[in-house]
């Protein structure tokens, strides 16, 4: 990953490398330019509540635009970006699954996506495999409305997590 931006030098980049920086936190195009347009933040704090104040609004829309890069749980993320890369990194605690783990996984994941469409998004940051087998699996319970809910909610934490990596 690279090295964490200061609020500053944030504040500072032209608006194309901004959302470059924004677009690694979460690929909702909307969300991304409304977080650029609202520099100067001047602290990291500022930042996080405007992301996260806009983060509150998204729509399964844009619940679809960020899924298309993300990766399922469990799967090594592909590409060298610093998406992948923060995607890999928040995996990490998949490495250590053990078999019977792994491929329940697996198989929600396909059970997931049957049912509600889309990859099954969870924060994996700071969760180990169980927990993230148990989420999986109480989730396809979920109706249709309260799955979009959970999983635009684990996509904010996800963005906020690493706008908190990317700025120092």
């Amino acid at each position: 990953m690279p090295a964490a931006l200061t609020p500053a030098a944030f504040d500072a980049l032209d608006p194309d490398a901004a959302a470059s920086v924004v677009a690694v936190w979460a690929a909702v195009p909307a969300w991304i330019d409304a977080v650029v347009a609202a520099r100067p933040y001047g602290t990291r704090e500022a930042l996080a509540a405007h992301a996260d104040a806009l983060a509150r609004t998204w729509t399964r829309d844009d619940l679809d635009a960020a899924l298309a890069h993300h990766p399922r749980i469990g799967e090594k993320p592909r590409g060298t970006g610093a998406e992948a890369a923060a995607s890999r990194s928040e995996q990490s605690s998949m490495s250590a699954a053990d078999a019977t783990t792994a491929a329940a996984i697996a198989a929600g994941n396909a059970a997931y996506e049957e049912r509600f469409g889309r990859v099954f998004l969870i924060r994996a940051a700071g969760r180990t495999p169980e927990p993230m087998r148990a989420a999986l699996e109480r989730r396809l319970d979920n109706d249709d409305e309260t799955e979009a809910a959970e999983a635009l909610d684990q996509l904010r934490q996800i963005a906020l997590l690493r706008l908190e990596a990317a700025i120092a």
